[in-house]
């Protein structure tokens, strides 16, 4: 356990679970949220509650956020009553996805005023950040980095990306690219087979089984599709902008994403047929409206 002070902004699905597991590693923690219901659950956990993201930088030596969208993480970070305004944390460590570009702005606005930050993008989803085992990808000053790994791993493996400021989030950014074409093209893949009569339940053992397998047909189809509960725990507006982020970013580098393209096409339609906050997996009930067939069972 280190004797800084933890800040920790952004108490959703992700980041309570985060923050309740450096209070129950023995960290003194300081938190932030605009929900007074998600702050109030951590400090009945031992957490200290600020009323800004600059409180939590007054009190603290290291602030944590894990932030819903670029624009969000650019007001927490830089803007008016944000964290650069605070006067004690010298570091800032973004758990969020925000893309290269908005790690690089931040990033820029810290070294100019004498600190540091580091983009340090999850993957692992809430089940994992309960656990502490998510997949923590970081990039920052590496000399500083030493100090701030034991902190992580608390929260999971660590894996440093590189030097460069947005290095960890183009990683992210991959990943999640390939997380959600892998259930999109998953789903298309049962319900052809569901459509010819077979059992989807058969077709995940055999595609597990074989060189189809992926972290859809091994978690997402068989927990959270089959059974009919669309319920991983992922909204499908913050994967639609994952993709989205990957896709542009990809582009201004330029590199084409024909597959990508489509991916996000999919999330696209999804968002709009079943609402941004429904789950990610309900893209498998955009393919079963369109192939007039259902992957979940009664």
């Amino acid at each position: 356990m280190t004797d800084q002070v933890l800040g920790f902004i952004g108490l959703g699905q992700m980041g309570s679970r985060m923050a309740a597991r450096l209070l129950e590693a023995g960290h003194s923690v300081v938190v932030h949220d605009r929900s007074e219901a998600a702050v109030a659950a951590l400090v009945a956990k031992g957490a200290i509650a600020a009323a800004s993201a600059r409180e939590v930088a007054d009190r603290t030596d290291i602030v944590l956020a894990s932030l819903p969208t670029p624009a969000v993480v650019r007001a927490v970070a830089i803007g008016p009553d944000g964290v650069l305004e605070g006067q004690r944390a010298r570091r800032f460590v973004d758990l969020s996805t925000t893309g290269p570009r908005v790690a690089g702005e931040v990033a820029a606005a810290f070294a100019e005023a004498g600190r540091s930050t580091f983009d340090a993008p999850v993957s692992g989803g809430i089940g994992g950040a309960a656990k502490g085992s998510l997949a923590i990808m970081v990039s920052g000053p590496r000399g500083e980095y030493d100090t701030l790994e034991p902190i992580l791993q608390v929260l999971g493996r660590t894996f440093f990306c590189g030097e460069k400021p947005g290095q960890a989030q183009v990683m992210k950014l991959c990943n999640n690219l390939l997380s959600v074409a892998a259930l999109v093209v998953s789903s298309e893949a049962l319900a052809m087979g569901v459509k010819a009569g077979l059992d989807p339940e058969l077709m995940c053992e055999v595609i597990n089984a074989s060189s189809g397998r992926n972290s859809a047909t091994q978690e997402k189809i068989p927990r959270h599709v089959i059974p009919g509960g669309f319920d991983f725990g992922f909204a499908t507006g913050l994967s639609l902008k994952d993709v989205g982020l990957c896709v542009d970013e990809a582009g201004a580098m330029g590199v084409p994403m024909i597959v990508g393209s489509a991916v996000r096409q999919m999330m696209a339609v999804t968002s709009a047929t079943f609402g941004p906050d429904s789950d990610m997996t309900a893209v498998a009930r955009t393919v079963e409206q369109w192939a007039g067939v259902e992957i979940r069972k009664p």
